[in-house]
């Protein structure tokens, strides 16, 4: 199953990179309060962290997401960007699990579970090897 698509996956990570850079990464480094309202976060009265906070995290996504431009324009380096994805994709699973079983995150970030798993499973398909070399 792994790399079962991999003929395309320069065509998947081209698409992921605009998907997430346009819907999280720049709206989050850029607004991080605006986006937060738009998950349905309540925002505290003193905002100066969650804007540092959210700066930062939308920093570390434009990373990922220069990791997959250099891998979409230089043609090189696609299993790395890919491993990288599926190390955010983990993590990120992991801390939505977290929040939902905690029940401290709104709805919007619970639902996100799904989304992790159906990009952890794309990723595995579109995986431009048949095997992962470490």
């Amino acid at each position: 199953m792994l790399g079962y698509y991999a003929q395309y996956s320069k065509e998947y990570i081209t698409t992921l990179m605009i998907v997430t850079t346009l819907f999280f990464a720049l709206p989050i480094f850029i607004a991080p309060l605006a986006w937060a309202r738009a998950m349905r976060w309540t925002i505290p009265e003193h905002k100066h962290l969650a804007i540092y906070f959210g700066r930062c995290l939308g920093a570390f996504i434009l990373i990922v997401e220069i990791t997959m431009l250099r891998s979409v324009t230089t043609g090189t380096s696609y299993s790395y960007a890919f491993d990288i994805l599926f190390l955010v994709f983990t993590l990120m699973f992991v801390v939505h699990v977290y929040g939902a079983i905690k029940r401290i995150q709104p709805i919007t970030e619970t639902l996100e579970i799904g989304f992790w798993m159906i990009l952890f499973v794309l990723n595995v398909l579109f995986y431009p090897a048949a095997t992962i070399t470490l």
